[in-house]
C-alpha cells in the first residue's frame, strides 16, 4: 500500500504533466496507475493541514489550440459573414463561392463555430426552420435532358381568392430550370404547351425523356397523356396520398419563393409576376450554387463543366492545408 505521501508526490508529478498538454490516462499508464485510482486520490484527498494533507489538484484549464485563428482574423471571418454579399448564406455556400475566387479564409466548420460564438447560429433567411421527413425513392439520372420534374405553384395577387400559377420544369441530373411560365388558370393545355415548347428547344428524341411529377389534375388530364404519347416522353407520378415523392420540384418552389427579392406585397399583374420569376430563374440556373450537385450552379452543371470547378476548389484548398498544415 502507498502512503499519503508517495500518493501526494504522484499526484504532484501528473499535475506537472496535465499542465504540459499531457492526458492524464497517458501520464497515467506511464507510471504503471490506472486513471481511476489517481481520480479517487484526488476525491479522497485529506483537507488537514498536516504534513500527511494530500489536497486534490486543481482542474486543468483547457488550453486554446496553437492553430485557432488569431483575434484578427476571427474578426474579419465574421465581418466577412455578416457582408451585404454573404449576410444571407450559410458557410456551406460561403466557402465554396470563395474558393471559386480563389480565396479561402476557414473551413466550413470553423465558420459555423464563429456564428454560434456571436450567437448567430440561426437560420440566416426567412424560411421556416427544416422539418423531418420520411425520404422517397428517388428517381436516378446519369446525364441531362433524361429525366425532368415538373409541378405548378401559387403566387398571391392583390385581389383575395386569385392566384397565378407558376408552371415549372426542372432536370433532375442538373437542378437546371429548364421551362417555365406563369399564367392565370391551371390547365393540362397549357402545361402541354409548354412541354412540346421545351422538347424543341432541348432537342429532346422520342424515347429519351422521362417526365415525373404528382397526381394533380393538369398532370393526368388526357390532354396532356396525348402530348406525353405524341412527344414520347414516359410518364412518372408520385404515390397517391403522399406529397413528398416529388421534393425535386418543391424543393425549387421554396428556395426561390424565399429570396430578398420575393415582392413583398401580392403580384398585381402577369406581367409583374413573369418580370419577377425571370429575374429568379436566371439567378437560380447561372448564379445559385446548389448544395445537391457540390455547390455549382445549375448550369455549369447542365453544361458538365462542373468537374474541372471541383477540382480547382480541391486544389485552394489543398493550397490552404499546405499554408497551415495544423488546421
Amino acid at each position: 500500500m502507498t502512503s499519503l505521501v508517495q500518493r501526494k508526490a504522484v499526484l504532484g508529478l501528473l499535475a506537472q504533466a496535465c499542465e504540459s498538454g499531457a492526458r492524464l490516462a497517458r501520464a497515467c499508464a506511464q507510471i504503471g496507475l490506472s486513471a481511476r485510482t489517481a481520480q479517487r486520490w484526488q476525491r479522497c484527498a485529506g483537507h488537514d493541514d498536516g504534513d500527511g494533507d494530500l489536497r486534490a489538484s486543481p482542474r486543468r484549464v483547457a488550453t486554446p489550440p496553437p492553430n485557432r485563428l488569431t483575434d484578427a482574423e476571427r474578426e474579419a471571418a465574421l465581418a466577412l459573414l455578416n457582408s451585404e454579399e454573404f449576410k444571407d448564406l450559410p458557410p456551406s455556400q460561403v466557402v465554396p463561392r470563395l474558393a471559386d475566387q480563389g480565396r479561402f479564409v476557414a473551413s466550413e466548420s470553423t465558420l459555423y463555430r464563429l456564428l454560434r460564438s456571436a450567437g448567430q447560429l440561426a437560420h440566416r433567411r426567412s424560411e421556416r426552420a427544416p422539418q423531418p421527413r420520411s425520404r422517397p425513392r428517388a428517381l436516378v439520372a446519369r446525364r441531362p435532358d433524361q429525366i425532368y420534374t415538373w409541378d405548378i405553384s401559387y403566387l398571391p395577387t392583390d385581389v383575395r381568392g386569385r392566384y397565378f400559377y407558376l408552371y415549372l420544369f426542372i432536370d433532375l441530373f442538373s437542378r437546371k430550370i429548364v421551362g417555365w411560365q406563369v399564367y392565370d388558370s391551371e390547365s393540362a393545355l397549357r402545361a402541354s404547351e409548354l412541354l412540346t415548347d421545351i422538347c424543341c428547344a432541348q432537342a429532346i428524341a422520342p424515347g429519351q425523356l422521362t417526365l415525373h411529377s404528382d397526381n394533380g389534375g393538369p398532370m393526368k388530364g388526357e390532354t396532356m397523356l396525348a402530348t406525353l404519347q405524341r412527344l414520347g416522353v414516359a410518364a412518372s407520378r408520385s404515390r397517391p396520398a403522399v406529397s413528398n415523392d416529388n421534393p425535386f420540384s418543391e424543393a425549387a418552389f421554396r428556395t426561390l419563393k424565399y429570396r430578398p427579392e420575393l415582392p413583398l406585397r401580392p403580384l398585381q399583374s402577369l406581367l409583374q409576376a413573369r418580370d419577377w420569376v425571370a429575374r429568379l430563374v436566371y439567378w437560380y440556373n447561372h448564379e445559385h450554387r446548389h448544395s445537391a450537385i457540390g455547390f455549382v450552379t445549375p448550369e455549369q452543371r447542365h453544361r458538365q463543366i462542373d468537374r474541372s470547378l471541383l477540382n480547382n476548389r480541391t486544389a485552394v484548398y489543398a493550397a490552404a492545408r499546405d499554408r497551415h498544415p495544423r488546421r
